[in-house]
């Protein structure tokens, strides 16, 4: 239940999914033939030494924790990550099949060559380094800074790195029906700002610990170890730097503090060492029809002068060697055991706990849905996703839009002129549940099944050329953010609306097999959870059209930020961690969400039900089934390493917090459970803003 916003740039690269052999796995699964089932609401699931009234989560999740240990190859392990994996394993399967069929459709041909390539670890080891030796070449050619300056505009659109900034097309965040050029941060190897400046012992010890990590990886592509002493520290340098300019995640909350429309000769005064008139004539010369960039969008100006100062002021050794490990770092997942190790032993060891690397199949699946999943998605929506569940999902989404409609027109707190507004935006959201209307058409991908270094470089370059050629163009508004196997929801913003893929819509989240209760208490309220984010701090900055206009009376803006403050108040309160607060400013929009989202389905339910006569099951009336049925798609295990990540970078709380913090600001859940008001799950004052 992730929310998406199109207006910021990636400022990190953090490589998660390393590839490598796999460490020593028992027992080793096989490809599913069919996916497995299980119930939206477990039983087992339960802990009832619990009163869940003292603690719901534990009450509702606390048996799931018990059985359910942290696999080796993951940094947390929940009810989402378990179907996430099983889905991942009936992929497998037919990844295997279309690797081996002689008789094959171009789809078919694509996913499976890719799979197979990736498969190959003798052929991938036996290559070394060799895939990424002619782009460090080419680093180690420029001997001038000029020349250095000249070539990020070749390795921005030739590597998956990110060098100094990123750049690429947007939605216009004024004009949501046009696509725009856009520059923004980027170039930082560690997941977040914070880390580069924190003065704590574990972020100063993460530090010593990444410089080792430069050092290792520079070393195996031959470089002395004296000299990568010296590139690591100047690496270290420069993305501090970087870092020291960059906005924290809360100020990126503020779509307004990212927009900063200009010429581009406006943009050559922030960075002149940049030669911007040639750098985006580029996309002239390799689409004819892109139009000529005289406007774009900086999201952060004081960052790109940043850039400037690192550009002219840094020794040109120094800048070679950044160059060198941001290309080497990207590539590193599809090099060689060795770099893949080291990539594995820092990003998802250090960093994040995980002991073990993923097993390969899983490693290749992966690699397989984010380059071609649109692709890899209509293999798995025909095997999996019926239309009976579509309708379903579609009926609970409108009656989850009329509570909302409902709930807007009674506000106490908002004036009719700002209600007329919001009806409108609710009354415009689109519901995008499944899989796309018109599928990605990846002919122009050229896919070989013994060149998976190649076909990732490849699949990078198709999808650059894909999102520069949106330029000028009219906005795709049935264009899709996530893949359809994908075990996730998102809401957008700009085009306004809300997406489910039919990875999302399965058991143990959407069950078939189970009354209404649990369904509309887990499913329902992710859907609730997105509609609810058009209107939470960001979502409601944007109006029907998804343009960034403030279309709420002063009085009203006031009362919905008197709101969201109790809101903040509330979960500032909860240690995720150590001594680690929740940082309520960044998490807000999602926690208002979710107490959002979870009412609304509860609405929702009660109108699906009017008139029938509902009855106890396992001796859970149908409101505490309703609720228990909500709590457990967050049962979760997770490791100390990343939650302390998740703190710094996290929008969303940690998932006791995502149920406690829900169920405690509302009656309906104390009466159900006949809750006292001095207990831990009845929150005083109720915090509500929807």
């Amino acid at each position: 239940m992730h929310s998406k916003s199109l207006l910021a740039f990636a400022a990190t690269t953090l490589a998660l999914a390393a590839v490598s052999l796999p460490a020593q796995q028992a027992p080793e699964p096989q490809p599913l033939q069919a996916m497995r089932y299980s119930p939206s609401l477990d039983l087992t699931s339960l802990d009832k030494s619990i009163d869940p009234c003292v603690d719901f989560y534990k009450y509702s999740c606390g048996g799931w924790q018990k059985l359910n240990p942290i696999p080796s190859d993951q940094a947390d392990w929940d009810v989402y990550a378990k179907l996430e994996t099983d889905n991942e394993q009936f992929l497998w399967g037919i990844l295997v099949d279309d690797a081996k069929a002689t008789d094959r459709t171009p789809v078919q041909q694509k996913v499976g060559d890719y799979f197979e390539a990736c498969m190959n670890t003798a052929a991938i080891d036996a290559l070394g380094d060799q895939p990424i030796q002619p782009a460090l070449a080419s680093i180690d050619a420029l001997k001038t800074r000029k020349a250095l300056i000249t070539a990020l505009t070749t390795l921005h659109h030739t590597v998956p790195a990110s060098l100094f900034f990123g750049s690429g097309t947007e939605q216009d965040a004024v004009d949501s029906d046009s696509m725009i050029a856009g520059v923004g941060a980027g170039g930082l190897g560690l997941p977040d700002r914070d880390y580069y400046l924190k003065t704590d012992a574990k972020s100063v010890k993460i530090r010593h610990q990444y410089v080792a990590f430069i050092e290792q990886l520079l070393a195996l592509t031959g470089e002395p170890a004296a000299q990568t002493q010296l590139d690591a520290a100047a690496v270290l340098r420069i993305e501090t730097a970087l870092a020291r300019a960059s906005l924290t995640r809360v100020q990126e909350r503020d779509p307004h503090a990212i927009y900063h429309m200009m010429p581009v000769a406006k943009l050559a005064l922030l960075t002149p060492a940049i030669d911007w008139t040639n750098y985006f004539a580029v996309q002239q010369d390799k689409d004819a029809t892109a139009p000529v960039v005289t406007r774009l969008n900086v999201s952060q100006p004081a960052f790109m002068r940043a850039v400037q100062v690192q550009l002219t002021t840094e020794p040109l050794p120094a800048l070679r060697a950044y160059l060198r490990f941001h290309v080497l770092t990207s590539a590193a997942p599809q090099l060689a055991h060795p770099f893949a190790q080291a990539d594995f032993d820092f990003y998802s060891k250090t960093l994040r706990g995980v002991p073990a690397m993923p097993p390969r199949w899983k490693t290749c699946t992966r690699a397989v849905d984010n380059n071609l999943g649109e692709a890899l998605g209509q293999e798995f929506v025909r095997r999996t996703f019926t239309a009976e569940t579509k309708a379903k999902t579609q009926l609970m989404t409108e009656q989850i839009e009329t509570a909302m409609q409902h709930e807007i027109e009674n506000l106490a707190w908002m004036s009719p002129a700002t209600k007329e507004e919001a009806l409108r935006k609710l009354h415009a959201i689109r519901n995008k549940i499944g899989y796309p209307e018109t599928w990605r058409d990846y002919t122009a991908l050229e896919v070989k099944p013994d060149d998976y270094s190649g076909n990732e470089l490849r699949a990078f370059r198709f999808e650059d050329a894909r999102e520069w050629h949106k330029l000028g163009k009219p906005v795709d508004r049935n264009e899709w953010g996530m893949t359809p196997p994908t075990v996730n929801a998102y809401f957008d913003p700009q085009l306004n609306d809300i997406n489910f893929p039919a990875g999302v819509l399965q058991p143990p989240l959407y069950d078939p097999k189970l009354d209404d209760a649990p369904n509309y208490g887990n499913t329902g309220a992710t859907i609730g959870h997105e509609l609810t984010h058009a209107f939470d701090d960001e979502g409601r900055q944007f109006d029907s059209k998804g343009n960034l206009r403030d279309w709420w009376t002063p009085e009203d803006a006031k009362g919905f930020e008197d709101r969201i403050n109790c809101v903040r108040d509330q979960y500032a309160g909860y240690v995720i961690v150590d001594d680690i607060h929740i940082n309520s400013h960044l998490t807000s929009g999602e926690d208002v969400a979710d107490i959002g989202g979870t009412l609304l389905a509860y609405i929702a339910w009660k109108k699906q039900t009017e008139g029938l006569k509902l009855t106890s099951v396992d001796g859970f009336t149908p409101d505490q089934r309703y609720f228990i049925g909500m709590a457990q798609w967050a049962c979760q295990n997770e490791r100390p390493e990343e939650l302390r990540v998740q703190a710094l970078t996290d929008p969303h709380s940690p998932a006791f917090a995502r149920i406690n913090g829900v169920v405690s600001n509302m009656p309906e859940f104390q009466k159900a459970f006949g809750c006292k008001a001095t207990q831990p799950m009845v929150h005083t004052p109720t915090c509500r803003v929807w």
